[in-house]
């Protein structure tokens, strides 16, 4: 990618548009972009779950010592070079994976994203209903406690955030279980088995859901993209959800773990019910490493590292010639005890036949784009 043909957000010049100080989405020419700051496009390329501890195990925190010593230091010669010398242009979501029982981090606060000095998403945790999590916490959404807290979780975050030039925007909550957990055979706990009546409470409590949180955003911040939920697309979305939420969403967010071919459908068919853009927000290829163990029957198994590589070209490729997709975040940046997958080694080290494949396909990322909006207007 030849730095003269991008803007300081990392958006190509080849894409006009007005510039309003913040990022937003808009159609052009048939194709969808998230459009910078300055007014041009931009296809986020993001890593997702960064987080400093997985340098801090007894085994390898003499690494952290060394090298950083410093949050400060670890964020702005670690991650901040890392991605740009790999040509990703946005930091994810940052909670990481911590613990058995898929406890989280807390993830970055404004001062950490403002160290890092780059496009950045930002999760506000309203709610915790996670489809994986046995101990989901579903929401009372007409009690006064959860509009009361949404009121918080906002403004303790956003009024800091509002004016930050360098935040895509917000997402709501992490795969939300609206069909209930695995095991369950209600739509959500409190509301009745899967009939029409429990599909009907169920839209009247995600109306109430989105409605609360939007509401509590747009209190504090005007000015960014509301990302909306993660949502499940391996484990399917209720129609009626996806409808509550177009009134406070800018951007249809999904996290998908398959190869492009087998979301293909999907993906046409939410662009067509939303008439939103698409951000694939939490995927990856996976390999054995020393910690992974990955079956063979994996949709998103790799052989090795090379391979990983390739199946990311081969992904991106098809992703980013898709008009209505606007970015894929990469699940995750480094391995450490609990996740045991990224695109580091738990010593720090990159996967270097992936990060070369990752980073050649990134540097022409825009070429692949403008190269589809040609073919989808007859230009």
């Amino acid at each position: 990618m030849d730095e003269s043909t991008i803007d300081r957000y990392g958006g190509t010049l080849r894409i006009e548009s007005e510039a309003t100080g913040f990022f937003r989405a808009e159609e052009v020419n048939g194709r969808w972009w998230l459009i910078t700051p300055e007014g041009h496009g931009f296809l986020s390329l993001g890593i997702n779950h960064i987080d400093s501890s997985f340098l801090k195990y007894p085994d390898n925190v003499h690494i952290w010592r060394e090298r950083y010593g410093s949050t400060e230091r670890w964020i702005r010669e670690g991650v901040t070079a890392d991605l740009k010398r790999w040509r990703f242009n946005t930091i994810g979501w940052t909670q990481e994976l911590v613990a058995q029982g898929m406890r989280h981090s807390p993830g970055w606060r404004h001062p950490e994203y403002r160290c890092a000095g780059m496009p950045y998403v930002h999760l506000l945790k309203f709610a915790d209903f996670a489809v994986w999590d046995d101990r989901a916490r579903y929401p009372a959404v007409f009690s006064g406690e959860f509009a009361d807290w949404c009121d918080y979780v906002a403004r303790e975050s956003c009024v800091d955030m509002a004016e930050d030039p360098n935040l895509i925007g917000y997402f709501f909550a992490d795969v939300p279980g609206w069909q209930g957990n695995n095991r369950s055979e209600a739509y959500f706990p409190g509301i009745g088995p899967k009939t029409e009546n429990g599909l009907g409470e169920l839209r009247r409590i995600a109306h109430r859901y989105y409605r609360v949180i939007g509401e509590a955003i747009r209190r504090y911040d005007a000015n960014h993209l509301l990302l909306g939920d993660r949502y499940d697309g391996d484990g399917g979305i209720p129609d009626c959800v996806i409808e509550a939420a177009l009134p406070y969403i800018d951007v249809f967010s999904v996290q998908y773990y398959s190869p492009y071919r087998v979301m293909e459908d999907d993906l046409r068919r939410w662009n067509r019910d939303t008439g939103l853009p698409i951000l694939l927000a939490d995927s990856a290829f996976l390999a054995p490493t020393r910690l992974l163990r990955v079956s063979e029957k994996a949709r998103v198994y790799c052989a090795g590292q090379k391979e990983r590589g390739e199946r990311y070209v081969e992904f991106a490729e098809a992703a980013f010639a898709t008009p209505y997709v606007v970015g894929w975040h990469w699940c995750a940046y480094a391995e450490n005890l609990a996740r045991k997958s990224g695109v580091k080694d738990h010593f720090d080290e990159p996967y270097d036949e992936l990060v070369e494949r990752m980073t050649e396909f990134n540097s022409r990322v825009y070429e692949t784009a403008t190269g589809a909006r040609a073919q989808n207007t007859g230009r």
